[in-house]
């Protein structure tokens, strides 16, 4: 692998020299390419780079360093409201580097860590980022809810912004963002964009979403689904005439509709169900896996709703929505994990092992793979 890079004042490769500052270690990120980068009391500074960490050779941090070397960039009210929940969420700008996404947080002995996950100032378009034709499709829809789900790290976030930059691109509407914190700042182009952040800018996502209705949206980004309220709110606004995005942590559109109708009572799921089955749009469930050589791959699950599909989530039949996900894929642009696993195994992009581990059903996997 490319030795890593260690940033310095001086752009010297001697890690000896380097001074240990934030700004200092973000710029070591950008130079290689990394995705993150994490202080933890009693370790290295270590970056990650296609998803594997690597050590840099700088030394053991100790807690009161990461706080010297942290708290350098954040105010005093960010330090009061991390002095007192314990954990802080927030995005930077350093010019000349780049934009990040911050987070503190405290471990045991009341050392201080930190995370950071860098952010592109440029915003990648869906052609940029190989997104499947149906992507530039779904955005198209004046109304309905596209849920972009998966774990931390799997490029949720890159994907939205894409899709929204494709609005900017060619439609003149009026976009809200709730986000904790704002990501991807998108200038104005046609669209009009109002980003919002959760804790400064209003209290909750859920409140926000209540008030974007009287701002005359057409187009809202939900940053996380992350309560009943706020689903409820999501679900109400797709029914109504907006078109919505939000993200859940689901590995498969199945149990991302699980996932929705499970937060509510056992009252109020038929209800639910019945607007579910008219307002979702699209359930794209994304896995970032490593690439044979280097790199990263997006590998997509995409649902797209139709009258089949809608029918089974009002009956209550989510589980035999897998199936109708197979049928006549060439019209309907809808794929299974699976079917997306071995579409990159046989052009080559990934491992088998690599596809097992990340699969969300290895028994179909395996058997199509004579494991």
């Amino acid at each position: 692998m490319e030795q890593i890079r260690q940033e310095t004042q001086n752009d010297s490769l001697e890690p000896k020299k380097i001074d240990v500052s934030l700004e200092t270690l973000l710029k070591t990120v950008v130079h290689n390419k990394a995705s993150d980068l994490h202080l933890v009391a009693r370790s290295e500074p270590q970056i990650r780079i296609d998803g594997t960490l690597r050590p840099l050779e700088l030394g053991v941090l100790k807690g009161h360093d990461i706080q010297d070397i942290c708290y350098a960039l954040i105010t005093d009210v960010q330090k009061s409201d991390l002095e007192e929940n314990r954990e802080l969420d927030f995005a930077i700008e350093l010019p000349g580097v780049g934009r990040f996404r911050g987070n503190y947080y405290c471990t045991m002995n009341g050392d201080l860590a930190a995370a950071f996950r860098i952010i592109p100032t440029d915003i990648p378009s869906l052609d940029d980022l190989r997104a499947p034709a149906i992507f530039k499709e779904v955005v198209k829809r004046e109304k309905g809810l596209i849920l972009v789900t998966g774990p931390t790290g799997s490029g949720k976030s890159t994907t939205l912004a894409a899709m929204l930059n494709e609005i900017n691109l060619n439609e003149r509407k009026h976009v809200i963002t709730v986000e904790d914190p704002v990501e991807f700042v998108h200038t104005n182009k046609k669209a009009l964009f109002s980003h919002r952040n959760v804790g400064t800018d209003t209290q909750s996502y859920a409140r926000a979403l209540k008030y974007a209705l009287r701002e005359d949206p057409d187009i809202i980004l939900v940053g996380e689904l992350r309560d009943r309220e706020t689903i409820s709110t999501a679900i109400t606004a797709a029914e109504t005439g907006h078109l919505v995005f939000g993200t859940l942590h689901t590995n498969s559109a199945i149990q991302t509709i699980n996932r929705i109708i499970d937060s509510f009572e056992g009252g109020e799921q038929l209800q639910v169900r019945n607007m579910l089955s008219v307002s979702l749009t699209a359930v794209i469930s994304q896995a970032l896996l490593p690439k044979i050589g280097s790199g990263r791959l997006a590998v997509h699950e995409i649902l797209i709703n139709n009258n089949a599909i809608a029918n089974l989530i009002r009956e209550n039949k989510v589980h035999q929505i897998y199936s109708q996900m197979q049928l006549n894929q060439q019209s309907t642009g809808m794929i299974t994990q699976t079917q997306s696993l071995m579409k990159a195994i046989r052009a080559n992009q990934i491992t088998k092992e690599m596809a097992m581990r990340y699969s969300t059903n290895q028994q179909e996997l395996g058997g199509l793979l004579g494991i």
